[in-house]
């Protein structure tokens, strides 16, 4: 077993930082290590299963910026402990001059604002380095170096995603790809159409198994027939599913009595999947076949039941309509779950297989859920998200992306009892205006990706039933939250 060990300075610091417990070792493939985290005065320890060079990721405080994930550069295994403060400098550095050289072949104009932070942040990581001062010394240099390198970070992705969609809008002379919500019934007033229409051109309608089948052989379809019939009338694209959900409790209860018999099993998940899919055919064009297989808890499934499950499902679709797009969603895209060691695949590794699979996979669909807790993303900033991307664009196939962030970190009594708001990790308080912030600084980026095709808000009113806490464009009054603006911007850029 491999040890890392990493100098804190000053010990309290180790106090300062949100759930130290979360922190998790990679390698060069960005490959997650099961970690194991001790914590001692001054120093963090972490242990895995190997003795071969990786990287820290852990959630770092930053002055300015709140907590962000950073990465330190590929480091040896040795006795002396690192300097973690001086290590996370040197990561963040090493990132951006890798990301500037890939996007100054590709033709992008680099900022003189980036230059100039970028030279700060380097000026100071070097007076760290070279310090034959105190410990304390060093570890201020480095502090600042951070946090020149998280504002030049800032200012050379708010730039690429301005001169991509540029670029994008003078080529194409439209918004670039989907922009959507899950819908519900504040959608079908005139209030509600229009505040849509203002922030939306898709309409992800849910077709859950959960929901339409609790129980075995009966049917609640009137709802989903209201919403996609509404959605046609109004000139929306439609997405459907996910079909199944394969996280916690997210398949019916009825079928508990054959999850341990995957002989049968797949036949029911296979018949739903065709009576729906049959149902909708040339109506609904896309569609989420699974959702949190890479994750899984449902029915106790273990992970290659869940492929094969995935696999089985996505077959099913491809054969009752060849005409449609087939995605399937995962959770938790940068893998983190994996430090934990209760799975053996990386979401990558898992869409992979079903992509060499040969059974009609279309795209995947990533779950980008900030400021929760305990199963939400992790919060990076937006160079971390733009990595996220272009790693999984080398499976070449579409990608969709479901964003959502609080807007307030109060109980939310509609929200799933699983989820809850972690407050203080962005840049403020989660508030409105927060959620605004991070919403004007993601969606850009997501839409300048070529891989992506599509950006989903979790859910439209936050007076009804959903997944993530005060994630809805409309607060449970009704009123539209500021982020309207942020989707209303990239839909009608020209207004």
């Amino acid at each position: 077993m491999g040890v890392m060990r990493f100098l804190v300075h000053p010990p309290s610091r180790i106090g300062e930082l949100v759930q130290p417990d979360i922190s998790y070792l990679s390698g060069m493939d960005g490959q997650i290590f099961p970690t194991q985290i001790e914590v001692s005065e001054g120093e963090l320890s972490f242990r895995r299963p190997m003795s071969e060079s990786c990287k820290l990721n852990i959630c770092w405080p930053v002055a300015g910026f709140g907590h962000r994930v950073l990465t330190t550069a590929s480091l040896r295994e040795r006795e002396q402990p690192y300097n973690l403060t001086l290590e996370l400098a040197r990561g963040r550095l090493s990132e951006l001059c890798d990301l500037v050289a890939m996007w100054q072949q590709a033709g992008m104009v680099i900022p003189s604002e980036f230059r100039t932070a970028h030279k700060e942040s380097f000026a100071l990581f070097s007076q760290a380095c070279t310090s034959q001062e105190s410990l304390d010394s060093v570890c201020r240099l480095a502090t600042r170096s951070i946090e020149k390198a998280c504002q030049a970070s800032a200012i050379l992705m708010s730039a690429y995603a301005e001169q991509r969609l540029a670029n994008i809008r003078r080529m194409h002379h439209q918004s670039p790809g989907l922009l959507g919500c899950r819908i519900d019934g504040h959608v079908l007033t005139d209030g509600g159409l229009t505040t849509f229409q203002q922030a939306f051109n898709t309409a992800s309608i849910s077709v859950n198994w959960n929901d339409v089948e609790t129980r075995e052989g009966e049917y609640h379809w009137q709802r989903i027939d209201q919403f996609v019939n509404y959605a046609i009338d109004k000139r929306l694209i439609l997405r459907g599913g996910p079909l199944i959900d394969l996280s916690l409790n997210g398949l019916p209860t009825w079928l508990a009595p054959w999850s341990q018999d995957f002989q049968n099993l797949p036949s029911f998940v296979c018949d739903y999947i065709e009576t729906a899919v049959n149902r909708y055919q040339g109506r609904i064009r896309l569609w989420e076949v699974a959702a949190y297989g890479n994750t899984g808890g449902a029915l106790g499934l273990k992970e290659d039941h869940c492929l094969a499950l995935v696999a089985r499902s996505l077959d099913a679709a491809r054969r009752t309509d060849s005409d449609a797009q087939f995605f399937v969603r995962v959770d938790c895209p940068w893998g983190e779950y994996l430090r934990q060691g209760n799975h053996r695949l990386s979401p990558l590794q898992f869409v992979d297989a079903l992509v060499r699979s040969n059974i009609g996979l279309s795209g995947v669909t990533l779950d980008l859920n900030v400021g929760y807790s305990p199963e939400g993303c992790y919060v990076r900033d937006m160079l971390a998200i733009s990595k996220l991307i272009d790693f999984w664009s080398m499976l070449q196939i579409q990608i969709h992306v479901n964003i959502a962030c609080p807007s307030a970190a109060s109980p939310d009594l509609n929200a799933h009892p699983r989820y809850q708001v972690c407050d203080g990790i962005w840049k403020a308080p989660w508030s409105e205006e927060t959620q605004t912030d991070w919403m004007n600084q993601v969606i850009p980026v997501l839409l300048a990706k070529p891989a992506v095709t599509g950006v989903f808000l979790s859910h439209f009113h936050d007076g009804v039933p959903h997944r993530y806490p005060h994630a809805g464009l409309l607060s449970v009054d009704g009123t539209p939250k500021p982020m309207l603006e942020s989707f209303r911007k990239q839909l009608h850029p020209e207004a």
